[in-house]
């Protein structure tokens, strides 16, 4: 393991019940922070104060701040990745097209659950550690897609890993223009909508 590796790795992992809720306190606490203060303001002592706990119980979990972060940032890749893994389990066998509304469907609902949150955590994703924690997470959707993919009972599709991480990103650009202000919040009703009937085309002449 390299030292970079060893610096963002947290101290130990939850076994019981209310370790667990303290380390779901600490990730709501350090996103409340990164909103509120952004990522030079984000530090361990306000992430405690949040919280509501001791600097101390914080480094049980995180020997530091990248550590917190990269533990926070794991957390939202692995709902998102869920999120997909989920639809596309309930598709296997199913028709291509619901499959990319469904899909639509449940990466928008875990993006803006909480946007103000998906915007700081972008900043997150691209200190240490971070685009290579994203690029495994995009590995594994797709690898996921490509296999529900594969089931469709609407006929076979050639390459369906290409296919599908060309599906998945069509869905992930206009998403960041949104989170990044680069779109209006209000066109997402329109945005998802083309979304669909985008990735749904698409899949039916793949």
């Amino acid at each position: 393991m390299t030292l970079a590796a060893n610096i963002l790795k947290p101290r130990k992992q939850p076994v019981q019940a209310r370790s667990s809720i303290t380390l779901d306190i600490l990730h709501v606490a350090a996103i409340q922070v990164l909103k509120s203060e952004g990522l030079d303001g984000c530090t361990t002592t306000r992430v405690a104060e949040r919280a509501g706990v001791s600097v101390g119980s914080l480094y049980q979990y995180y020997p530091n701040r990248d550590a917190l972060l990269a533990g926070v940032l794991n957390r939202h890749l692995e709902d998102v990745t869920g999120a997909i893994e989920n639809v596309c389990r309930e598709h296997e066998g199913k028709g291509l097209d619901e499959l990319g509304r469904r899909l639509v469907s449940a990466f928008l609902a875990v993006k803006f659950a909480d946007p103000a949150a998906a915007r700081v955590l972008y900043e997150v994703a691209g200190e240490r550690g971070g685009p290579q924690k994203v690029a495994r997470a995009q590995q594994q959707i797709i690898g996921a897609i490509a296999h529900a993919v594969e089931t469709a009972s609407d006929g076979r599709v050639r390459q369906p890993n290409l296919i599908s991480g060309i599906a998945f990103n069509a869905i992930v650009g206009p998403v960041h223009a949104v989170l990044e202000g680069n779109m209006p919040e209000t066109t997402l009703p329109v945005l998802e909508a083309e979304l669909m009937r985008l990735v749904g085309s698409y899949f039916a002449t793949a």
